[in-house]
């Protein structure tokens, strides 16, 4: 298991159940929309205090962002927006 890829996954997962935009995230954390999508691709190593801005920016526990369930297939939903939107 590689915790960035797992990471990653859920942050898309649970970007688009909240209907963000990588760009809005960005905004509301105060980064760049490349690092989030970088992010969302597992090739980032957050820190702490990284994982708590997204976790404040999408509203919801910093925990989980370590569900494993999301590499697994998690939404299948959330599978079929991220097509329409980056």
């Amino acid at each position: 298991m590689d915790v960035r890829r797992v990471i990653g996954a859920n942050v898309r997962r649970y970007r688009l159940e909240a209907d963000l935009t990588q760009a809005r995230v960005a905004e509301l954390m105060g980064v760049d929309r490349a690092y989030i999508s970088a992010l969302e691709r597992g090739e980032r190593n957050p820190t702490v205090l990284s994982l708590w801005q997204v976790s404040e920016a999408l509203g919801m526990h910093i925990s989980r962002f370590f569900d494993e369930a999301a590499l697994e297939g998690g939404s299948s939903e959330s599978g079929r927006r991220a097509s329409k939107r980056t």
